[in-house]
């Protein structure tokens, strides 16, 4: 007969052995279970406004793609130092302005102001970024002004003297009247040019406000006679009427202050009726990728003035790394959106801004107060520098530039401009 004591007898040891094994165990993985947490990320939100659908919806792909690589630098490089010392990513937040409709962008600008949003980059159309401007606070301080406490950095909308309307509102786009009435001058100066035919599309805020605020004086100025002068509207497709009058009037110089679609719809138009002038003039928002891809053969030889041209390695970069990788172009417009995002770090942490959701207003008035400091800052050519006699506004590098071989280059340079631009 077998003894049970002696099978128990190994089971009886072995009981406060596995015991021992196991509180080892639990103790080991203690350390593990003790430790805290990582500490959550903390994220700095900055809008951007932009047109995103529609006509003009280029305009806001290119912005956003400029916007979304000068943010992925910026976080690679560890993020904004917040004022506890803390490091925060930026996040892009997008609205779309759904330009021309006036009701969107306002529609646009008040949830921007509702959501923890600290800035906002846009927006993309002078019609849009008015009316937006319009119901920011236009009093500092003031408890009985009921505007939005959102400071907007605009990149596109280029109409003249926009930043006025509000102490929240700062601009990085370059002046289209000093622009044009340099250019214009050159052109006289260097060539036997006298008359010119302007077309506009009339029903457009940018286009109509450069032809009558910039091309039309801008090219008087200079000693052009005006021949012919024509309109059209921004969803048009036949220009056959207005090209005909054009002909007839036969001007040496034709000014566009049309955007892409309907400067590639005239030129084509004018192909087909065998009229070339001497020389086209572009306005500054059809120096684009844009133009160039609708319409590149009536395009050359085309010129106009622009804050942005890839003549330099650092532009140069940028354009490229743009194009390959975030399906977008640098130009004079989104161009702006890179050297604002470049500023707001430096401008961020100077603020002292805390990251904090309950901190968001004060953060927001720490960035507009200390954006206002701000006197220069570095552009993608050369040294940005805000104005004296218009607050809010800039003095930036700009050249003209002419469509040659399928691309834009160098035309002229303005003197004042010549030891500031950086070419290599």
């Amino acid at each position: 007969m077998i003894d049970m004591r002696v099978r128990i007898l190994p089971l009886v040891l072995a009981i406060p052995l596995l015991a021992v094994l196991l509180m080892a165990c639990q103790q080991e993985a203690a350390p593990q279970q003790q430790q805290a947490a990582p500490e959550e990320q903390v994220t700095i939100k900055i809008g951007g406004m932009w047109a995103m659908t529609g006509l003009l919806q280029s305009f806001g792909k290119n912005s956003s793609a400029v916007m979304r690589y000068a943010i992925d630098q910026i976080n690679a490089q560890g993020g904004v130092r917040l004022r506890d010392g803390r490091m925060a990513k930026l996040e892009l937040v997008l609205y779309d302005e759904g330009c021309p409709n006036v009701e969107q962008g306002l529609a646009a600008a008040r949830k921007a102001a509702s959501d923890p949003v600290l800035i906002v980059i846009g927006p993309t159309c002078s019609s849009t970024a008015e009316p937006v401007f319009g119901i920011l606070q236009k009093r500092l301080d003031d408890p009985s002004d009921p505007g939005l406490q959102l400071p907007f950095f605009t990149d596109t909308a280029i109409k003249a003297g926009l930043a006025s309307l509000s102490p929240w509102a700062f601009r990085n786009v370059p002046s289209e009247a000093k622009m044009y009435e340099a250019m214009f001058k050159w052109l006289k100066d260097t060539t036997g040019y006298s008359t010119i035919g302007v077309g506009t599309e009339v029903d457009f805020a940018h286009s109509k406000s450069t032809s009558d605020t910039a091309i039309k004086p801008g090219a008087q100025k200079a000693g052009f006679t005006i021949v012919a002068d024509e309109g059209w509207k921004l969803t048009d497709t036949d220009f056959s009427a207005q090209v005909s009058k054009m002909r007839a009037a036969n001007p040496d110089v034709v000014a566009l202050a049309a955007h892409p679609f309907t400067t590639c719809g005239f030129l084509r138009e004018a192909s087909r009726q065998g009229f070339r002038p001497k020389l086209f003039v572009l306005l500054t928002s059809s120096i684009t990728e844009e133009t160039a891809r609708g319409c590149g053969r009536e395009l050359e030889g085309a010129i106009g003035p622009t804050s942005f041209a890839p003549i330099n390695r650092k532009a140069t970069e940028v354009s490229q790394t743009v194009a390959d990788r975030y399906n977008g172009f640098v130009d004079l417009h989104s161009a702006p959106v890179f050297e604002n995002l470049m500023l707001l770090k430096q401008v961020i942490e100077r603020a002292g801004i805390d990251g904090r959701p309950d901190t968001v207003l004060q953060d927001r008035r720490k960035i507009r107060d200390a954006l206002a400091q701000v006197t220069e800052f570095d552009g993608l050519l050369g040294k940005i520098r805000f104005r004296t006699d218009e607050p809010r506004e800039v003095d930036k590098p700009w050249l003209t530039v002419e469509f040659k071989g399928g691309k834009f280059v160098p035309k002229y340079i303005p003197p004042e401009y010549q030891q500031a631009i950086a070419q290599d």
